[in-house]
């Protein structure tokens, strides 16, 4: 017999003892249950009493309703122990980490079913040292089993015992190829397509790798001039008949020189002209006194003495051989008993700069590694100044450029799944000079029905490889201290 009683709240009278805090202080509501108690008439019986059940609320030797056991057993099941436990307890019940383990290990084992496509892949227990399989259904795209090995024969006898698989979804893997044939004969093995395009990538790298010396561009081979000296008129200060080089102030100057005789030419004074251009009356003399704006430009050079005087021959040859960092030149001539400030170089290296402007650098040669992919990525992903250089690169490499070729036909194929054509393809690559392809078609004719039907059919390994990941956060989230049966319970239970 229950009754439901609502006249739990604040002010009720608590109808345990000790008082609870979960039925007395926190629900609104309490169910009283009466149950019967048996005694069983044979003395020779160590039950002695036996409790009445009621179905879907009680079980045999629970501390907690049905109810609140499945919830227990699916927070569990997602968090596992400290992360179960701490949620737990906001949720006002008391489950240690270790209850919430038991409850997970005491769930029953989950059907296993066989599934007509199947995916199979490793992963890893530790890194390195264990490793296990897993089996996904790639129509339903949920995990069927985990095995605690990867060895053929483990995953040969898991097929044995659950025969009407079709098709079996894999990598290039020797060990499952194996197991497949042995396990599931009939079969059909699929390759995965990324795992292919991957095995092609690793060739291209080695091909570039070969060529690596043409990857940078030809430098300059024209007789490189000798320095200058000390003294050369190449690094002395421009002279007003000389033509300068345009900067920032040097077309200011221009500008409001020609703007200032133009005035003078019209018939207006000095203070006149000032207002109009916005200038001062003493930079309007100065402009008006210069016949060439040159004058002015190179007045900034034969301005007092500086403390950088002695050095500035240094700063020419320097300067002509190449090093134009303010700061390094800086650090040169201190070395040679400069006592000025860092500015000071600065400045006179920047109106170097101006006076005589040095070519671009060369360019950094492109990495074995962004050649590769250049290569083996959609053309349509390649911004201008990739596709510029690629193209650079495969015309000075003819054995590059062939590579380029011949991983473009593959890629058709593959994305128009015609892996029909996959023989006409090896043919064209062993009777080219590219020795990196060579050995990756020797690979695919050792699996060369695997990746003709990884070519032709739709099916992959996606799934395989998300429920991998998976298995790599649970396994962070568990400290990597669980054992193989909880890793599995989870995982299976979860999906």
């Amino acid at each position: 017999m229950s009754r439901l009683r609502d006249d739990v709240g604040p002010g009720a009278q608590p109808i345990c003892a000790p008082p609870c805090r979960y039925c007395c202080r926190r629900a609104s509501r309490v169910i009283e249950l009466q149950v019967r108690r048996f005694r069983c008439r044979d003395h020779a019986c160590r039950q002695t009493t036996f409790a009445e059940q009621v179905h879907g609320l009680t079980f045999r030797h629970g501390r907690r309703s049905s109810g609140l056991q499945t919830v227990l057993q699916q927070v569990g099941v997602m968090l596992a122990g400290r992360a179960g436990a701490r949620l737990a307890s906001a949720l006002a019940v008391r489950a240690s980490r270790s209850t919430l383990l038991r409850l997970i290990r005491r769930l029953p084992e989950p059907e296993v079913h066989t599934p007509r496509v199947l995916g199979v892949d490793e992963f890893a227990l530790r890194k390195g040292h264990n490793y296990g399989t897993i089996l996904v259904d790639i129509d339903t795209r949920r995990p069927v089993d985990l095995l605690p090995d990867r060895a053929t024969a483990t995953v040969a006898a898991w097929l044995a015992d659950h025969p009407g698989v079709e098709v079996i979804c894999r990598d290039r893997s020797t060990a499952y190829a194996e197991a497949g044939r042995l396990g599931a004969p009939d079969a059909i093995h699929v390759a995965d397509r990324w795992h292919i395009w991957k095995n092609l990538a690793e060739a291209v790298e080695k091909m570039v790798i070969q060529h690596r010396a043409l990857l940078r561009e030809p430098e300059n081979t024209a007789p490189v001039r000798a320095a200058e000296p000390l003294e050369s008129p190449a690094l002395a200060p421009p002279s007003p008949d000389e033509p300068r080089q345009s900067g920032r102030l040097s077309d200011r100057v221009r500008e409001q020189h020609a703007a200032v005789h133009a005035l003078l030419g019209e018939g207006l004074g000095l203070r006149p002209i000032a207002r109009r251009l916005g200038l001062a009356r003493n930079t309007v003399r100065r402009l008006a006194n210069a016949a060439t704006a040159d004058e002015l430009l190179v007045g900034r050079w034969t301005g007092r003495s500086s403390i950088l005087d002695p050095y500035k021959p240094y700063l020419h040859q320097r300067w002509a051989e190449g090093c134009t960092v303010a700061r390094r030149l800086f650090e040169e001539v201190r070395e040679r008993g400069y006592s000025g400030g860092e500015s000071v170089v600065k400045r006179y290296v920047q109106r170097l700069r101006e006076a005589f402007p040095h070519d671009d650098p060369p360019r950094k040669a492109p990495s074995v590694r962004d050649v590769t992919s250049w290569i083996t990525r959609r053309p349509d992903r390649l911004d201008d100044d990739q596709t510029q250089q690629l193209k650079q690169i495969l015309a000075r490499c003819p054995a590059l450029d062939r590579t380029a070729e011949h991983v473009r036909a593959f890629a058709e194929l593959m994305n128009d799944r015609r892996g029909r054509d996959l023989g006409q393809w090896m043919e064209r690559v062993q009777a080219d000079d590219v020795p990196a392809l060579h050995g990756f078609v020797t690979g695919l004719g050792q699996d060369l029905d695997a990746v003709v039907a990884g070519l032709s059919l739709s099916y992959s390994s996606g799934a395989v490889e998300g429920h991998n990941n998976k298995i790599k956060m649970i396994k962070r989230q568990m400290f990597g201290r669980a054992n193989f049966d909880l890793l599995r319970k989870r995982v299976l239970l979860a999906a």
